[in-house]
């Protein structure tokens, strides 16, 4: 009796349109919430050929629980939570869905950026409180401003184009981009700290720009910044940001991710007026779940040829 090849999702559901594209895989889900044991004790169940990452981290005892592992493929373009190293000393593929959630993204971040320069969350607040702020609150005009963006890939540069149609000036750090938008007036990170108005971040996370938003650079942003991250949290000095905040330093900022996802519940950004909250969802329309499940899926099949599958 031949049996299919599992395939192991570490989410408890894939857009149908990328299940059409599995049916040569067995599928399992790892549940809504799947813990770290719970996978390893999953991945021993099943030896999976592959797993799709949706949520929570891929560990070197999940690689190990799982000898016929070939590809790790991510749900999305961030590939942080993988064990890079763990994977290739096991000469396991990762992949990721690039580009597949860039338009959702970049639209959470003008939306922050709006929401930070507007006041959008406060003045509703003060509404439904009965108040009328007209003769005492004044926003930010974003127009003949300068954005500066760290991280020039696909969402990078959607930011940067809508951003250019509003009037902002736009300058942007990424050492590996090529052939940008003539919008974009590519500058070195000390040009964004002296020259930006609003810095939105849109990088991958790695060791080299861990807590690139620290201390020492938030004193050398101009007074006012306002700062968006949709990107990863621990490209933030969290403590740092909040004493900048409440300094003045920082006029407001716009998260999507943090250090520790959930946050936890006394956490200290929780509360605080110029601080505007997402949880993670910047990618998350129903477009962009259809989008990633299919690259995700793509991206499995890529590797685990149909020769793999069927032997």
């Amino acid at each position: 009796m031949e049996t299919k090849p599992v395939l192991l999702v570490t989410a408890a559901d894939l857009a149908p349109q990328a299940l059409a594209l599995l049916g040569a895989f067995r599928i399992v889900f790892a549940g809504k919430t799947p813990q770290p044991d719970e996978v390893v004790a999953l991945c021993r169940e099943y030896n999976p050929v592959a797993i799709i990452v949706r949520y929570g981290k891929v560990t070197a005892a999940m690689m190990d629980a799982a000898p016929a592992l070939q590809v790790i493929s991510k749900h999305g373009s961030g590939i942080d939570t993988i064990d890079l190293a763990a994977a290739k000393a096991r000469g396991i593929e990762v992949k990721a869905a690039a580009g597949a959630n860039a338009a959702a993204v970049a639209e959470h971040a003008i939306a922050l950026l709006l929401a930070c320069a507007k006041s959008v969350v406060q003045m509703n607040q003060r509404m439904h409180a009965g108040h009328w702020d007209k003769a005492t609150h004044k926003s930010v005009e974003l127009s003949g401003r300068t954005l500066g963006l760290i991280g020039l890939g696909a969402i990078g540069r959607r930011v940067a184009v809508v951003a250019d149609a509003m009037g902002m000036k736009v300058i942007g750090f990424d050492p590996f981009a090529t052939n940008l938008p003539s919008c974009i007036r590519q500058a070195d990170l000390e040009t964004i700290w002296c020259e930006a108005d609003a810095i939105s971040l849109h990088c991958p996370l790695t060791e080299d720009n861990r807590n690139v938003i620290n201390a020492s650079t938030l004193a050398q942003m101009k007074r006012g910044v306002m700062l968006i991250n949709t990107a990863r949290g621990g490209l933030i000095d969290e403590p740092a940001l909040l004493a900048a905040v409440k300094s003045g330093q920082v006029a407001s900022a716009g998260l999507d991710s943090f250090a520790i996802e959930p946050p936890p519940a006394d956490h200290p950004f929780f509360g605080v007026p110029n601080i505007t909250l997402s949880p993670h969802i910047g990618g998350v329309t129903g477009d962009a779940y259809i989008n990633m499940g299919i690259g995700a899926a793509n991206n499995v099949l890529s590797v685990v040829t149909t020769n793999s599958i069927t032997q």
